[in-house]
């Protein structure tokens, strides 16, 4: 891509902060840089449910990209997750952010598979008050060389500028109906797993489910939870017959059924 072209984008860009076209301006710039399918703006704040800023999903793929994805899987996704710790602004690849048995854990065997992706890479943009907008890049065929994720990270300084200043009042889009700031419902995704399997599993068990879901390894968690790898593997064994499961399948399904009843 020309040189001039980037430039008339990133003129185009510009002139759009403010309006409703900025986000499809963004996406025609980042275009310029490295090719990609499909563009995804969500903005998180605390344990708020996300929202989708934007998005060029075909309308199929749109429910599973965001309808489905905001009923509840979001709270596994480890770009939601690094939002809210939350990790330093600038650019990241999902696989660097994930846990270390994320792609053999549920979330993505239950979930991310049904969107095909080869892979996704982030922005992470902070833009005050607790609200991180995250700008994703997504690929179905092959994963970002890594010319390609450098040249898209030299855009950063315009990515960071032109976003934090477009959603410097996203912060506020995070009320209820009846005016309370969603941060009122602080402890949302803590309070999911603490109340999962309630009057059945012990909360030693749900913290296991919350790591074992997240994608956690049985090493992982020994090593978060401070016990051994047999006792790991030991309250897995308790929670499936206590829940009167056989598969990490059908637990990751209990939890989500959880979710959307809540």
């Amino acid at each position: 891509m020309s040189i001039e072209r980037q430039f008339e984008q990133i003129g185009r860009m510009i002139a759009a902060e403010g309006s409703a076209e900025f986000p499809r301006r963004l996406s025609d710039f980042l275009r310029t840089v490295a090719p990609y399918d499909f563009t995804v703006m969500f903005s998180y704040r605390g344990t708020a449910r996300p929202l989708d800023l934007f998005d060029d999903f075909p309308r199929k793929k749109r429910a599973v990209f965001v309808t489905d994805y905001q009923a509840g899987p979001y709270m596994l996704d480890p770009f939601y997750l690094a939002a809210t710790r939350p990790v330093a602004p600038g650019l990241y690849r999902l696989r660097d952010l994930a846990p270390d048995r994320f792609y053999q854990g549920e979330y993505f065997r239950s979930y991310y598979i049904q969107t095909g992706l080869a892979e996704e890479i982030g922005f992470f943009i902070d833009t005050g008050r607790g609200a991180v907008v995250v700008v994703s890049l997504m690929r179905a065929q092959k994963v970002f060389s890594t010319k390609e994720f450098a040249a898209i990270r030299s855009a950063w300084p315009i990515v960071e500028a032109a976003c934090a200043r477009h959603w410097a009042d996203v912060a506020d889009r995070f009320k209820t109906g009846a005016g309370t700031d969603a941060d009122a419902a602080d402890g949302q995704i803590a309070r999911s797993f603490q109340h999962f399997g309630d009057g059945q599993l012990t909360p030693r068990e749900r913290e296991v489910v919350e790591y074992t879901l997240k994608g956690y390894s049985a090493e992982a968690i020994r090593q978060v939870l401070g016990i051994s790898s047999g006792t790991v593997r030991i309250h897995r064994r308790n929670i499936y017959a206590k829940l009167g499961i056989s598969s990490q399948g059908e637990l990751f399904a209990r939890f989500i059924d959880t979710l959307v009843k809540t």
